[in-house]
């Protein structure tokens, strides 16, 4: 047979083998069959062929088969499709979708690099088309696709590609806008759009597609509002798209019908962050120091408080005027200055303008020309902000430790001469609650011979501390009090901890006051009522907090730290003066600093670290002293006093609001667990009280229309009201009410 000379096929149920044999003489090829390939194929032509088609219709009868052929160093092997991947030898690489130009039913691997499509979007889509024992992977280094397949699915996998990899994003334009404010086209463009989406950072984005981490993000539209220049940057998703939303904006950028052409245009900003009536104060602040800056540099016409007047602008001052119905109207002052005046300059008419603020749907009215309005929306824009707020975490931490110790001898002694009393000798130093042994020898005589005390001496033994030791004498048949030993040592000590938690916006004070309001009394009075003559003594007061106050303004900068004026106290009652004819005394330690401190740190504003000593002694002189014996005539008393006192802080930055709700959760549940710990134990006798008041579950949606039902969102709602007499219960709980749903007690539970 020649090279090249058409054949004419005739297997009918031939075996592989064989016909592999056949197909190695007519393409003059060497040919090498695996021993996993078996079975049988037929190939018939009703005319001859070329070699060439020959040898395709020999592939897609293997392929049919379940085997293919795969060529390496001129050798062609014929194996299951399953390792073909593994075995292929061509390789090509193709730039956008543009691959190798091979063709027929042989494996081959194929590398294309895209331009502009992201590789992990396409596999979803050409995975369907590739054969399943073939592979597609994607390498993100380079942004390609490496698919091993036949190379005629492979040509039709290249069109595909070719055809997809292309810009899916239009070049940004910038749409200078001449009426409208860049921001409210944004927004209404926005709307208008269908799948539109708002994002931070004031970009719009249109036609969302996949999740984050999905899809390519130039899929998207994103509109932009550039308020300097007032102007829309967009960058479309395809040209049509640019084409229908630069359509919009035309039609959109009109100027007001109002009549009276530019001039006295009303707008009314909503604001969502800021309070009216201060964003209108300082926009008039503003505004009137730049009318002043232009006045004085060239005499132009500026803002005035009224359209078409004329004001100097040195002379102007910020107005509120606040109406019956609330509103606050703040004009914008300005003219033409007196210099330009003098100099001969004729005077513009002015433009005018005005800002009234309404505090009850919380907006500003502008009125003022286009140029003008678009200013003050850019500012207000950028003022209305979200504020971050901050959560304050105190601990005020106080530890003192007293130690008093006390040794005094106290004797009497009767002075007698021939059965007569004379006198008493002996010292009486004062013993720790009491007076002295004179004070004691009463009622130490009266216990002894059985005679009730009287209060001063039930008193004056009550307040005995430590331990005494007495001994009595009998004087003419009474007895009394002869010597005293006091002995006394004590210890004390004080560990107080509080930790005061409060949340504030940024810049704004905020103060926690835990303690009492206790009344100090301010004066005395006699009042002499009517010609009766009678007395009407009164006193007047004046309550004060004493107790933990804190006080804080923080400031959060733009580095991330946080500056706080503080202003921290701890006030107490002294003890024993509560009930004083002359008032409480109070105890006060307060702190008043400006720190600076980074976002989640913890920072010591300050305390105090106090040692106190002090020794007092009482002794007869010269007798007490006299070394050793000297201690039966004095009294000596020693105490010490520490005091540690510190003031720590930790603030913490919210700025969204999934910060807020994490934390309050959590809170919210740690105050639920602690109310869960401090239930009554069961009781049969007391099972109408066997529960204590309980926050609901953070779980679940609470119907809005059940009465007497504490509803927290997402929580599930139990009854907590127990003023109503008679309330079924279920267990010693309160019965859960559902809307329409009544609840069914099992028998004997009322």
């Amino acid at each position: 047979m020649r090279p090249g000379e058409p054949v004419t096929l005739n297997f009918t149920n031939a075996d592989i083998e064989a016909v592999s044999r056949a197909m190695a003489a007519i393409t003059n090829r060497n040919v090498v069959v695996d021993p996993r390939v078996k079975g049988q194929i037929t190939l018939l032509t009703d005319k001859a062929v070329s070699p060439a088609t020959a040898y395709q219709q020999y592939l897609a009868a293997l392929r049919m088969q379940g085997f293919t052929v795969t060529e390496s160093a001129g050798l062609f092997k014929v194996i299951p499709e399953a390792d073909a991947k593994l075995q292929s030898s061509e390789v090509s690489v193709g730039q956008g979708g543009r691959g190798s130009q091979a063709g027929g039913g042989q494996i081959v691997t194929q590398i294309f690099k895209l331009n502009y499509e992201n590789a992990n979007n396409l596999v979803p889509v050409l995975r369907p088309l590739i054969s399943p024992n073939n592979t597609i992977n994607v390498n993100p280094g380079n942004n390609s696709l490496i698919i091993t397949d036949y190379a005629d699915n492979l040509q039709r996998i290249s069109r595909i590609i070719a055809s997809t990899d292309v810009s899916n994003a239009t070049d940004v334009e910038v749409i200078s806008l001449r009426h409208a404010v860049a921001a409210d086209m944004v927004a209404l463009v926005n709307r208008l759009m269908e799948g539109g989406s708002a994002t931070a950072g004031g970009v719009i984005q249109a036609g969302a597609g996949a999740a984050a981490g999905q899809a390519d993000t130039s899929f998207r539209t994103s509109i932009l509002a550039e308020p300097r220049s007032n102007s829309v940057l967009i960058r479309a998703a395809n040209p049509a798209k640019l084409s229908l939303i630069r359509s919009l904006i035309a039609r959109l950028d009109q100027p007001a019908m109002t009549g009276n052409g530019d001039d006295g245009n009303i707008h009314v900003v909503y604001l969502k962050n800021a309070d009216a009536v201060s964003l209108a104060a300082t926009l008039r602040a503003a505004i009137n120091a730049q009318t002043s800056a232009s006045t004085a540099l060239g005499g132009q016409p500026g803002m005035t408080a009224a359209a078409g007047s004329t004001t100097n602008a040195a002379s102007s001052q910020p107005v509120i005027s606040r109406g019956t119905d609330g509103s606050a109207t703040v004009g914008l002052g300005g003219g033409n200055s007196g210099p330009s005046s003098r100099f001969g300059t004729a005077q513009q008419p002015s433009t005018g303008g005005m800002i009234q603020a309404d505090p009850t749907t919380n907006s500003l009215i502008i009125t003022a020309p286009g140029p003008l309005y678009r200013q003050l929306r850019t500012v207000i824009d950028k003022l209305d902000g979200r504020r971050a707020q901050v959560l304050i975490e105190a601990l005020i931490v106080e530890v003192s430790a007293d130690k008093a110790a006390q040794l005094g001898v106290q004797w009497s002694s009767v002075i007698r001469n021939n059965g007569r009393v004379l006198g008493v000798l002996g010292n009486g130093t004062s013993i720790s609650g009491i007076s002295n042994i004179f004070g004691l020898s009463g009622a130490v005589g009266n216990l002894v011979n059985g005679t009730p005390l009287t209060d001063s001496q039930a008193s004056a033994i009550g307040g005995m501390k430590g331990m005494n030791l007495g001994f009595t004498q009998n004087v003419n048949g009474n007895t009394s009090l002869g010597a005293l030993v006091n002995l006394m040592q004590g210890d004390g000590d004080t560990n107080i901890l509080s930790t005061p938690n409060l949340m504030t916006l940024d810049n704004e004070e905020a103060s926690i006051m835990v303690g009492e309001n206790v009344p100090f009394p301010t004066g005395s009075y006699t009042n002499t009522a009517g010609t009766s003559g009678s007395v009407n003594p009164f006193t007047t007061y004046e309550r004060k907090d004493v107790g933990t106050l804190l006080k804080i303004r923080p400031q959060i900068n733009e580095n991330g730290t946080i500056k706080m004026a503080v202003y921290q106290e701890n006030s107490a009652v002294k003890q024993g003066t509560a009930n004083a004819q002359s008032g409480a005394t109070t105890t006060k330690r307060s702190i008043e600093s400006n720190v600076l401190v980074e976002d989640g740190a913890i920072v010591v504003l300050g305390g105090l670290i106090a040692d106190e000593y002090s020794q007092s002694q009482e002794r007869v002189p010269l007798l007490g002293d006299i070394p050793l014996l000297g201690n039966l005539f004095r009294n000596t008393s020693r105490e010490r006093k520490k005091t540690n006192l510190m003031v720590f802080l930790r603030p913490t930055v919210l700025r969204d609001a999934n910060s807020t709700s994490q934390l309050s959760q959590d809170r919210y549940e740690s105050i639920r667990g602690m109310q869960q710990t401090v239930q009554p134990d069961p009781n049969l006798l007391m099972r109408n009280v066997n529960a204590a008041p309980l926050l609901p579950a953070s779980s679940g949606a609470a119907p809005a229309s059940v009465p007497n039902v504490a509803i927290i969102p997402g929580a599930k709602p139990e009854i907590v009201d127990f003023t109503r007499p008679g309330q079924p219960t279920v267990n010693g709980q309160p019965v859960t009410v559902t809307p329409a749903t009544p609840a069914t007690l099992p028998p004997g539970t009322l």
